[in-house]
């Protein structure tokens, strides 16, 4: 097998560590079972020595002398070694299984757990469904090899080991001659295999494309239908499912080709044995019983290895599956929680960007050089074209990414050195991009204090302009509002985002174009509420409308990346500049 199979293997290992003692437990009851699986072949042929010799045979010689007492302990050893065999079998089969589960269970806990800790530049470049597919398919992967695979690698070596110790006992001559064919059926398996891992690793990676196309489509469901692309997607979604048709039978048609190879070399083990085997038993060189012991044992011996190209193709399925799992992992984060303060009560609000430059990967769009302040409790707006980086402020600020130069400050303190949960906690994000979660209403609103009481959320709810299409929902606060809040219209979406931040009650409020998805009407009566909301908090609006952002403070204007303009709403438009500009085009005066 591939050495990048086994350095997988120690990686799952190491991962693994603390469940060693049931490994080990498992183990054991493998090699047990299988100790007790052989054993049978071994009394039959103890059974002809006594039923040819009689008084004469191996049992005989322990003490038995009548052939009537000899069948009589056989059959009793027959009995408790069924019985132990059954027994281990069942034990670990339990253990097998239930450290599949649990170890599964871990790997997917441990996946998410740190895919919320990666920063936004990693989901920029990966697919949800290719990590969906990662945490759930390639985790099952591993699961269906710890069921069985693993059982299957443990108990082929014990035969080997145990059988080839009576063969060597009994005819070192026939032993040669059965053992003759392992080497090249562990290098069949071997070579097979090495064929097979990449084939293996490009069904991983079909599969997510797969996984990923699915999720897109079905997230799009609506779009497809408007744009009548139905055919279209179809088309699309049977390609990706042809190309991992395909990469599977590629790696089939490798591991398909093992077995009838080996069934030929285990054909000439056993014929070795059958006839070197019966001449020597017919010229009295072999005891009767020693013969049928080996005979028997011969298929116990090479039959398995057929399962040989079985277990490793599961092996290898699960290997290429553990390299993506703990790749994902072991993932860098670059943005670290090394920050070891909290912010202070009481927190003024207060915002300063020093020299602030950023630029995404691969691209060249960003901010450069931002220097400004924002006192705590007023209202600062950023407006500008798409793309000029108002956005990216607000993402620098939450730190879902961490800026190439420059530094930020809250009240003073450098945003780095705050724990991640101190600084979130103190800010309220309300996004264009509206995300609900599957559930009701109420549950959305409280999803930043799920210990809020009902008036708390009522009140939320009654400041976002929300309650009064809440009342008129089917079951109110308790009314479900489907996957991604489809349920709902976008400006319902967007007032119950606005509820959810106002709930949690933060220092700092950010509205990144967040009625931009409202009617007229329910823009105002949100402009109306935001004496409200502003009251003793910071406000920073992101806008498109500078309609919504004429009572801010401070304004600041923002063209690719650079901050060309400051003032409030009169003195921007006292210095006929950029904003002058889109306020004439926004109102329809003549410039």
């Amino acid at each position: 097998m591939p050495s990048s199979s086994f350095q997988a293997l120690g990686a799952l290992l190491r991962y693994a560590h603390g469940y060693r003692p049931r490994i080990i437990a498992a183990s054991l009851c493998s090699i047990l079972n299988k100790l007790f699986d052989i054993a049978p072949e071994i009394l039959i042929g103890i059974a002809i020595d006594v039923v040819v010799n009689q008084e004469s045979s191996f049992v005989a010689a322990l003490g038995w002398t009548s052939p009537r007492e000899q069948i009589t302990v056989l059959g009793i050893l027959t009995f408790l070694i069924w019985a132990g065999e059954s027994l281990f079998e069942y034990a670990h089969l339990v253990l097998w299984r239930n450290l599949g589960q649990r170890l599964q269970s871990d790997l997917r806990q441990d996946a998410y757990d740190h895919c919320q800790r990666l920063d936004l530049a990693f989901f920029e470049s990966r697919s949800s469904g290719e990590l969906a597919s990662i945490m759930n398919d390639d985790v099952n992967q591993l699961e269906r090899f710890l069921d069985g695979g693993a059982n299957n690698l443990i108990q082929v070596f014990v035969t080997v080991v145990a059988v080839g110790a009576v063969f060597f006992v009994l005819s070192p001559l026939i032993a040669t001659f059965a053992f003759l064919p392992i080497p090249i059926i562990v290098w069949g398996a071997f070579r097979f295999q090495r064929l097979a891992a990449p084939r293996y690793a490009d069904v991983r990676e079909k599969v997510a494309q797969l996984a990923s196309r699915l999720t897109a489509n079905l997230g799009g469901i609506a779009t497809i239908k408007s744009f009548t692309a139905e055919s279209r997607e179809s088309s699309r979604l049977r390609h990706a499912s042809e190309a991992y048709v395909e990469a599977n039978r590629k790696a089939i048609a490798i591991s398909s080709a093992f077995i009838p190879i080996i069934r030929m070399a285990i054909l000439a083990g056993f014929l070795a044995t059958f006839l070197v085997g019966g001449h020597m038993a017919l010229e009295g060189e072999l005891n009767v019983g020693a013969y049928g012991v080996l005979v028997f044992l011969t298929q116990r011996l090479l039959w398995p290895l057929t399962n040989l190209a079985q277990t490793a193709d599961l092996f290898e399925r699960a290997m290429a599956s553990t390299q993506r799992i703990l790749g994902l992992i072991h993932e860098q984060v670059t943005v670290t929680d090394q920050g070891t303060l909290s912010l202070p009560s009481p927190f003024t609000g207060q915002v300063r960007f020093s020299g602030v430059s950023f630029r995404y990967p691969g691209h060249t769009a960003g901010i450069h050089d931002i220097s400004i302040t924002i006192p705590g409790g007023t209202t600062f707006a950023l407006v500008g074209t798409t793309g000029s980086g108002k956005s990216t402020l607000i993402k620098l600020l939450l730190r879902f990414y961490s800026p190439l130069r420059g530094q930020i400050e809250l009240d003073g303190h450098p945003i780095e050195t705050l724990t991640l949960s101190s600084l979130r906690h103190a800010i309220g994000l309300v996004s264009q991009d509206v995300y609900l979660f599957e559930g009701s209403v109420r549950d959305n609103i409280a999803y930043g204090r799920p210990d809020a009481s009902i008036q708390e959320i009522e009140d939320s709810a009654r400041l976002a302009e929300a309650w009064e299409f809440i009342c008129q929902l089917p079951q109110g606060l308790d009314t479900p509002i489907g996957e991604r809040g489809i349920k709902l219209s976008g400006g319902q979406r967007q007032r119950l985002s606005l509820a959810r931040a106002l709930l949690k009650n933060p220092a700092i409020l950010i509205l990144d174009e967040a009625t931009s998805a409202v009617d007229n009407e329910t823009e105002a009566a949100i402009q109306r509420s935001l004496a409200h909301i502003a009251h003793g908090r910071t406000i920073i609006m992101i806008a498109h409308r500078l309609s919504t952002v004429v009572q801010a403070d401070q304004i600041a204007v923002m063209e690719q990346g650079h901050i060309i303009e400051t003032g409030n709403h009169q003195e921007l438009l006292a210095r006929r500049g950029r904003y002058w500009s889109q306020w004439q085009v926004q109102t329809g005066e003549t410039i």
